[in-house]
């Protein structure tokens, strides 16, 4: 069991279920190859943090057509269906700000990936957007 840690701040059952809903629409999205959609649910510039191949930290900002672009290399625009199991562990940090640890097991085709990465994500006008990404072995392409 992992224990989160006191933030301060304790979320509302409405905070949880709004986050949940918010990447219940995000993977569908991303399953969908649906970059541009993708792209209208983050905050841009978009800060992104991982390690290089060397072991270095690294981290860039990329506006949305940088996003775009990487992405629709990442996911690639194939014949074959993406599907993502996730568990995710969100800590509040206020009502409008949440550090979310995700576990996901990616499907394409025959191949599976395991991933594990954080999020920051922002909540405007009651709408979630995330504006941080980090997650480890992609620092020699930022």
């Amino acid at each position: 069991m992992t224990v989160l840690p006191d933030t301060g701040y304790t979320p509302t059952a409405e905070d949880r279920a709004s986050l949940d809903a918010w990447f219940a629409d995000y993977d569908a999205r991303s399953a969908e190859r649906d970059i541009e959609r993708m792209a209208d649910m983050a905050v841009f510039p978009l800060n992104l943090v991982s390690d290089d191949s060397a072991g270095n930290g690294r981290t860039a900002q990329w506006d949305r057509e940088q996003f775009v672009t990487t992405m629709k290399h990442v996911m690639g625009d194939g014949p074959e269906d993406i599907t993502f199991e996730s568990a995710r562990t969100p800590v509040f940090l206020a009502p409008s700000m949440a550090v979310v640890f995700t576990d996901c097991t990616m499907t394409t085709g025959e191949h599976t990936r395991q991933l594990r990465y954080a999020d920051i994500l922002v909540r405007r006008n009651g709408t979630w957007a995330f504006q941080t990404m980090l997650q480890s072995g992609w620092g020699d392409n930022l």
